[in-house]
């Protein structure tokens, strides 16, 4: 039995997967609205308009995971990149593996704790939602339009990840 260990989510450790999506001091802002608004500016790269495809907004109630969880498959969106952005500061699972053939030793967990989002790079793998202790409202950018976005891969070992506390 494979436990995959978990890693706090950092922009440096997330890079080679997409971007971590956080109003924090790291990112571009400014003042608009007449000084009562901050804006943090081009938080990621949505990538959808490929082969035709347009921006979809969408939002996903993710019912929460038990532990200890197993993980079977990973999934990946050839054509356009998935952002997740949670509606709370719930904490969450991210589960990784670079784009291209899939390698199952380099597949990486992150746990969320801090509200920040994650946008999937287009073909980056990645487990579906992982929604941890209540049901959970995440915002979704990701494509629409013309082509087949979606491809599944079973794993050829399960892997396990223990979740906060257990």
């Amino acid at each position: 039995m494979k436990i995959l260990p978990l890693e706090p989510l950092t922009a440096e450790a997330f890079a080679p997967f997409g971007d971590v999506i956080r109003a924090d001091a790291g990112a571009r802002s400014w003042l608009i609205n007449q000084g009562s608004t901050v804006r943090y500016h081009d938080l990621a790269k949505i990538d959808t308009e490929s082969e035709g495809g347009r921006t979809l907004l969408n939002i996903f109630r993710g019912q929460p995971h038990k532990p200890p969880l197993q993980l079977r498959m990973l999934e990946r969106h050839p054509l356009g990149s998935q952002a997740f952005i949670p509606l709370s500061t719930r904490p969450y699972l991210v589960v990784v593996a670079p784009p291209g053939p899939l390698d199952e030793a380099l597949i990486r967990a992150f746990l969320v704790t801090d509200g920040s989002g994650v946008n999937y790079a287009r073909g980056c793998w990645h487990h579906p939602l992982l929604a941890l202790q209540d049901v959970s409202d995440f915002l979704v950018i990701d494509r629409g339009g013309p082509g087949h976005n979606l491809e599944e891969q079973s794993l050829q070992h399960p892997l396990w990840l223990e979740t906060p506390g257990h």
